[in-house]
């Protein structure tokens, strides 16, 4: 991973946003520093989700192995675990983690209610956890994600700015992520915020694993039972759903529409180049990945929490859980300098290959 990635990470701590949940105590929470202090000799355990959304292996793995190094003097060790989205594989990790009694876990859970039982499992152990990205069920310790409701609020904006007055007339397809995933509720829940009442929504899916391939199936249905005439956008809650939903308008000669993303994947900028694709939402993984690890090794150290978590969140089964809530950003080809190659996530070499140059130079990207 490239350092200038991880430079923007530096401010992570000045990130204060408005409380989400409520202040109130919980028992559940009360004992959030870990177990005994220990030093920078750490093992940190590291649950991903999936692996075929890019982000995860390009973006969050390394920069989380990079700041435990950084700050550990080189001693904390991170064992990594992909669960390839399947939540009983999730579960046997946390499993196998706490028979090798790492000092604390970050979880991304592949379903948020399914993995409370290992969290507490942890807990029991005496491993703290840090819910990342999801806020899974169980007694976490602290939690780090982007403001999801105001991701979704962004994309509904975005896509409303893209149809102008075409919102009135036509009929747009919500293409939501996984019914397990609580961030697609609320990515869901913010985008519905904006989009009710403006335009109609002709057709919506939760879609099953978020996969590229069930948005496509999906998109085809909605093409049939609305008419290829008749669908003027696409809310496209991530960017790999994006692109099956792209290759169904594609095969029924629909173009010139606006579908919106979410993740800022190599391949969704491209798309955004040509116009393929209208937006993307950009998560400034450096810093959400840095977070989570100050979290994690101040928890192994048994160490407070209260210089780095300025939020509280509540989940369905813990309350008052200390929190750190990044910004995003809509990125559309007006901002792709100033977002993902200003931060070091892409450079112009690797978004401008051969058949996307010419669309780069028409706007500027070069």
């Amino acid at each position: 991973m490239r350092r200038a990635a991880v430079a923007i990470a530096a401010g992570a701590m000045a990130v204060s946003l408005a409380a989400c949940g409520s202040a109130k105590e919980s028992g559940d929470n009360a004992d959030s520093t870990g177990s005994a202090k220990k030093g920078d000799d750490i093992k940190v355990g590291l649950l991903l989700p999936e692996n075929a959304t890019a982000r995860y292996e390009k973006f969050d793995r390394p920069l989380i192995e990079e700041k435990v190094k950084e700050l550990t003097n080189g001693k904390g060790e991170v064992v990594y675990a992909n669960a390839k989205q399947d939540a009983s594989t999730q579960n046997q990790q946390v499993d196998t983690m706490v028979t090798n009694k790492v000092d604390v876990l970050i979880v991304d859970a592949v379903d948020s209610k399914a993995i409370a039982g290992s969290v507490k499992k942890a807990k029991d152990a005496g491993i703290p956890v840090v819910a990342y990205d999801r806020l899974a069920e169980g007694p976490i310790d602290a939690y780090t994600s982007f403001d999801n409701e105001t991701v979704g609020k962004t994309q509904g904006e975005a896509l409303l700015k893209a149809l102008g007055d075409k919102a009135k007339d036509g009929q747009i397809v919500m293409m939501n992520g996984s019914s397990t995933d609580p961030n697609a509720a609320q990515f869901k829940k913010g985008a519905h915020s904006v989009l009710d009442g403006k335009v109609k929504i002709g057709r919506e899916y939760d879609t099953k694993e978020w996969k590229p391939e069930n948005a496509n199936s999906n998109m085809e249905g909605a093409i049939s039972a609305l008419g290829k005439d008749k669908i003027v956008g696409v809310y496209s809650a991530n960017d790999g759903m994006a692109g099956g939903i792209i290759t169904a308008l594609k095969a029924a000669g629909i173009a010139d529409i606006p579908v919106t993303g979410q993740d800022a994947e190599l391949a969704g900028v491209q798309r955004i180049v040509t116009g393929e694709q209208y937006m993307s939402v950009y998560k400034p993984y450096p810093q959400e990945a840095d977070v989570a690890a100050e979290m994690a090794v101040a928890l192994a150290q048994g160490k407070s929490l209260d210089s780095i978590a300025k939020d509280k969140v509540d989940s369905p089964t813990t309350k008052a859980i200390p929190s750190v809530l990044v910004p995003v950003v809509s990125l559309t080809k007006d901002n792709i300098k100033d977002t993902v190659i200003k931060d070091g996530i892409y450079t112009v070499n690797e978004i401008c290959t051969g058949k996307y140059k010419a669309a780069c130079d028409k706007i500027g990207l070069n």
